[in-house]
């Protein structure tokens, strides 16, 4: 690896990313990331209940048919870019330098958005979970504070030992899940098993806006494979092989996951159940038909998963910013990388103190963990996420017109672009459903876009646009770190 002189530091330090991840280590974690038993214990039966009802299982097969669009172009834009950074780099190719430097930073609002929400959720679950066994009631952010903690000690080591703890969490949720759904399948459910919730007339029932929010959250941090390139053991390979399988495997298995959950209890009748407590729905569920085991199990593995995509998402984050500090966007100290770990120990430490202030600010100004930490900050997420691999798109399919690298018309053109229109619809979708998701109400009671609804849009606005002030900046007062930029993120 090449030593360079890293300013305010003594000795020659490292900054370049070196391991030997196959396609499933880079599964686990970015599927880990995705949380098979979040979504399903979370988002699911959100997704049922304020969302399109019976229909939602089908919104996960189009959430990853569009997204299978998308990654075909992810996947050939990886074989001709040869280095990490993803969507910032990819679009930089693409687009120009401005416009990958706003994708780094709505990349980087994604991250965090989405790793605070499940901060939130897990300190919620934890406090809950503690006082129900005879220990003390504390607040949640005490226990969010303790995961942080722990996710930065993992964080701060070498990334084989996160895969390793990634990769039996995932296994153990999966399985899980997959047993619940063995048991109804085989006692054919409250009302036999049907494709109910596949029916057209289902499927654009109540709010399909809020349904498809939820369901394209179910697949946030497949595209981060690309992140990890300097880590894999064949890039080339290795990347798009993880790519597509972890957006079939988690469009395959939570679709399955939400048609058994409809089935468990009936068409008829599963609004009704989850309605009574959205938040133990999963456990209920486990509990009726995996008995005790499966109650006392899923409500462990609930806690777990969470943990294993807080983990998942803080490795993706400190390695964008990583890339960005190599790019010359952010200080150059966050590019070091541990000369026994081989890990970006310093950004992993600013992860961990930027997750603490975050978490210490909703306390401050109490908010709910889970119906406005977790929900709002899923949904900036998520149309965030959207927005970007849109823009991404069409980056690919500029790159390839341009430079006639790749001729292959499915890959450069067609697939990207079929991507491309399945992604501003879901986008156009998200935003119009947007204050019922948060909660924003006119005085006469009904939804409408009010002070946060109005707060957390304008964050998915303000980010790429320090994007687009940074780059100016530094195009017109550090020329050295322009050049810098241009060699990063625009071949």
């Amino acid at each position: 690896m090449t030593k360079l002189e890293t300013p305010g530091v003594d000795a020659p330090a490292k900054r370049a990313l070196k391991g030997s991840l196959g396609a499933t280590a880079i599964v686990f974690m970015v599927v880990a990331a995705a949380s098979p038993l979040t979504v399903v214990g979370g988002a699911t039966p959100l997704g049922i209940l304020i969302g399109n009802g019976v229909g939602f299982p089908a919104l996960y097969a189009i959430s990853a048919i569009v997204l299978l669009f998308f990654a075909v172009g992810l996947a050939t834009m990886t074989a001709h870019v040869p280095k990490p950074g993803a969507f910032f780099t990819y679009v930089g190719y693409g687009l120009g330098r401005s416009a990958g430097l706003a994708s780094a930073w709505i990349a980087m609002l994604t991250y965090t958005a989405v790793q605070v929400a499940v901060y939130g959720y897990i300190g919620y679950i934890l406090s809950v979970t503690v006082h129900s066994v005879g220990g003390p009631l504390l607040s949640w952010w005490v226990y969010s504070l303790a995961v942080i903690a722990l996710v930065g000690v993992l964080g701060y080591r070498h990334i084989d030992l996160s895969s390793k703890i990634l990769g039996v969490l995932l296994v153990a949720e999966v399985g899980i899940v997959l047993a619940l759904v063995i048991a109804v399948v085989i006692t054919g459910g409250e009302d036999g098993l049907s494709l109910a919730p596949f029916e057209p007339a289902n499927v654009v029932s109540g709010s399909p806006g809020i349904g498809m929010m939820f369901a394209i959250a179910a697949f946030i941090g497949f595209e981060a494979t690309a992140i990890f390139r300097d880590e894999a053991r064949d890039p080339g390979k290795t990347i798009p092989r993880a790519t597509y399988t972890a957006v079939i495997g988690i469009g395959v298995f939570s679709t399955l996951a939400a048609w058994a959950l409809v089935m468990a209890w009936g068409p008829d009748g599963v609004m009704g159940v989850i309605a009574e407590d959205p938040g133990t729905f999963i456990i209920t569920t486990m509990a009726r038909y995996l008995g005790v085991v499966g109650e006392i199990g899923v409500n462990i593995l609930l806690i777990t998963a969470m943990f294993a995509c807080v983990l998942s998402f803080h490795n993706v984050i400190t390695r964008y910013q990583h890339s960005m500090s190599n790019a010359g966007v952010l200080p150059d100290r966050l590019g070091v990388v541990h000369t026994k770990h081989l890990s970006p120990h310093v950004s992993s430490i600013v992860q961990t103190v930027t997750a603490v202030l975050l978490i210490a600010l909703f306390a401050v100004l109490n908010l709910d963990p889970v119906l406005q930490v977790f929900t709002w900050f899923a949904g900036v997420a998520t149309l965030a996420i959207a927005i970007l691999m849109a823009v991404t798109s069409v980056a690919v399919i500029v790159y390839f017109a341009r430079t006639r690298k790749d001729r292959r018309p499915w890959n450069t053109i067609i697939f990207p672009a079929l991507g491309l229109l399945g992604l501003i619809a879901s986008a156009a979708l998200i935003v119009a459903y947007f204050p019922i998701m948060v909660g924003d109400v006119d005085g006469t009671g009904a939804p409408a876009f009010g002070a946060v609804s109005w707060f957390l849009l304008a964050l998915i606005a303000l980010f790429p646009a320090l994007g687009f002030v940074q780059a100016w900046w530094i195009k017109k007062s550090r020329p050295a770190a322009y050049t810098k930029l241009t060699d990063s993120i625009a071949g």
